[in-house]
């Protein structure tokens, strides 16, 4: 192990750190000092002795990730990645938390240059950064040869005691030690200081302890303050340890150098006047002028970037060696570095008759899986503990687990991810940001509210991870209300940039996929039935592709019926059944709204046009049906625990019952009179 080497321009670099980190909370008036002013000498000994990234080229493959799950601290990370000589100017830092800024009140992916993945709500990059060692351990195991290293990055994390408090962080931990992640690096942040106060009013056990327990390497500095050397070997032992993520409990003083220092009114509030005057003083730092950066910290720090070009520059060099050997995998590797599906692979989803056998959506889904996962090598991901009910693992694949244990190896594409839901989500998305992997990841459809701020955080950052949501209505039946989802579609569905899939059939679920792995900045939630579904005349996947067609098409129609999932055949069912009442009936199948949005007005005005009323149907809450129907059929409330057809029948989602509400609905616009207008028809 290396030893550490001090330099003279250590202590004006982190001094600069500090000082700055008040200057910019100072002039937003808004913001954190203590933690980055805390963290100091930590993010300089990271940053000058270990961490290798090229500043230049941000998305240069093989760097280190860096990530500030304790968000709140952001600060710290924007005067880094300005330093360094990213796409972050002084004007930046000057801007902080204002309107349209890059350096925004929490990190962002996707908005500033440097930036790997959003944190903010305390836990989540924690766990992103379990999924971003994930992703660097398996992609090293399928690609590395002897002699070509070349997926060989650490990920590093600094973290807070709220993070560690945060169930997701517990969850994301304890996979990553079973995982033995040697590559993830975590510093914590011990400074005894939340934002009630002294952590001693609700967090006082031993995480080194905890850490031991999860299969961790537990380190700890006493002295973050100063002890740069301390510092450095606690990180460096970090590296040389191959088999167990680390943890090492830093402890410093919030604020250090404030007259406010150790206390929580420097957690969350700008320096006063005086205080700021008497930091900058005690640094030896112009008490007149703000963010003041002196030369040799500039220096210093564009000497760490040279480094990182350079090694980007040798790591360039090894690929195109790697590709006169290993020709047929470095194409691979570009391919999915580039985020580009192989040509042709959408010939491989399923197509289906009417005559085909009825199959619940669940096992669809597993038949599609089976279909593309040989062809797209990037599909990885599992289960939370529920593989056999949500039928996530196709029989060619291998677990990803460390090669000690016997169960898989690191080149293994199936993650057992326990019951974990929420710790699932988020560690998707730090596989998801790693990149060259597109994550899928299961559980009932109930549960992926266990997982709903890993969920929101996919689509705030334009993650591709993929939901298998199984169960996906009280048609699961006989486990009820606990398990039978009614609330959840319409808060997925809510979401922005979220894309909510409830297919009816064959051709919907092959349609579902299709879109989601081609949607790259785009996260997909797919809501399959637990019951048989028929195959049905009219659908197709080009069709279903657009989010909602005409399925059964009449003319001078008396009602539509707007539905989705399992809830079109008893819809059809009802169309059938009014047929024989002389009543002309069309049937719009809407599998996912979203995508139906996007698609040009006419064509959505063709789908749900005026001239008659429009119901909808499904068997949750009603919420939302609005924007598409006049009238709305669904849940009332809670489901109920009996087979899934007497559960149906005791909400009157059959087509009996459903072409009942149809003659009233009909019945009623008729009496109304006037024109009947699509609801889509709006001024805004």
């Amino acid at each position: 192990m290396s030893t550490f080497t001090p330099e003279p321009t250590d202590n004006v670099c982190i001094a600069t750190i500090r000082t700055l980190a008040a200057d910019v909370v100072t002039k937003a008036n808004s913001g954190h000092p203590g933690a980055p002013m805390g963290m100091a000498p930590a993010a300089h000994v990271l940053f000058t002795r270990f961490f290798n990234a090229n500043p230049k080229n941000s998305k240069w493959f093989n760097r280190d990730r860096f990530v500030l799950s304790n968000g709140h601290a952001c600060a710290l990370q924007y005067i880094l990645l300005h330093l360094l000589g990213y796409k972050l100017s002084m004007d930046d830092l000057k801007a902080f938390r204002q309107l349209d800024s890059l350096t925004p009140g929490h990190p962002e992916a996707n908005h500033t240059d440097g930036i790997e993945v959003t944190t903010g709500p305390l836990g989540q990059g924690f766990a992103n950064g379990v999924g971003l060692a994930i992703a660097q351990a398996h992609l090293g195991a399928v690609y590395n040869r002897d002699n070509f290293d070349l997926v060989n990055n650490y990920t590093y994390v600094f973290t807070g005691d709220g993070c560690l408090m945060e169930g997701v962080a517990s969850e994301a931990a304890s996979l990553a030690g079973h995982l033995q992640l040697g590559n993830l690096i975590v510093v914590y942040d011990d400074n005894h200081i939340s934002i009630d106060g002294d952590t001693a009013v609700a967090f006082t056990e031993n995480v080194e302890q905890r850490f031991l327990a999860y299969g961790w390497q537990a380190l700890h500095v006493n002295d973050g303050d100063s002890d740069l050397a301390g510092i450095y070997n606690a990180i460096a032992a970090g590296r040389a340890e191959k088999n167990k993520p680390t943890i090492i409990r830093l402890r410093t003083t919030i604020g250090f150098g404030s007259k406010q220092q150790g206390t929580h009114g420097i957690h969350g509030s700008p320096l006063k006047a005086d205080d700021l005057k008497a930091l900058k003083e005690k640094f030896n730092f112009p008490s007149d002028q703000t963010f003041h950066v002196p030369e040799q910290t500039y220096a210093t720090y564009h000497a760490v970037a040279q480094k990182g070009a350079k090694l980007e520059g040798d790591w360039n060099s090894l690929l195109q060696k790697y590709k006169q050997s290993y020709h047929k995998e470095h194409a691979e590797l570009v391919r999915r570095i580039e985020g580009k599906l192989p040509d042709g692979w959408e010939k491989s989803l399923p197509v289906y008759k009417p005559a085909d056998a009825a199959q619940a959506s669940r096992k669809l889904s597993e038949i599609v899986l089976t279909s593309v996962i040989p062809i797209l090598p990037e599909l990885m991901g599992g289960s939370a503990d529920l593989t056999g009910s949500n039928l996530t693992k196709v029989k060619s694949s291998v677990d990803f687990q460390h090669p000690s244990t016997k169960l898989g190896t690191y080149a293994g594409t199936y993650i057992r991810f326990g019951v974990r839901e929420h710790g699932m989500g988020a560690i998707a998305n730090g596989m998801a940001a790693y990149g060259a992997i597109v994550p899928f990841v299961a559980t009932f459809m109930n549960f992926v509210s266990y997982a709903a701020g890993a969920v929101r955080l996919s689509a705030l950052s334009k993650h591709q991870v993929i939901w298998v949501a199984t169960h996906d209505s009280i048609g699961l039946g006989e486990d009820g209300p606990t398990h039978q989802p009614v609330e959840t579609a319409v808060h997925l569905r809510a979401i922005p940039n979220l894309d909510f899939w409830r297919p009816a059939d064959g051709n919907e679920t092959s349609a579902a996929y299709y879109v989601a792995l081609s949607r790259k900045r785009t996260p997909s939630v797919l809501s399959l039935s637990r019951q048989n579904l028929p195959n049905l005349e009219g659908s197709s996947i080009e069709r279903a592709s657009r989010g909602g067609y005409v399925l059964h098409e009449v003319q001078n129609e008396d009602l539509t019926i707007v539905s989705c999932g399992s809830e079109v055949p008893i819809a059809l069912e009802a169309a059938s059944k009014l047929q024989g009442e002389g009543l002309k009936v069309r049937i719009v199948s809407l599998p996912c709204w979203s995508i139906f949005d996007q698609q040009d007005q006419e064509y959505r005005l063709s789908v749900l046009r005026s001239g008659a009323p429009i119901l909808s149907l499904e068997a949750l809450t009603t919420t939302g049906w609005q924007k598409y129907s006049h009238e709305q059929y669904g849940l009332p409330g809670w489901g109920a625990s009996a087979p899934y057809q007497k559960v149906y029948e005791k909400f009157g989602i059959t087509g009996s019952n459903i072409a009942v509400v149809g003659k009233k609905v009909i019945d009623f616009y008729r009496k109304k009179g006037g024109e009947v207008v699509s609801p889509l028809v709006k001024a805004l």
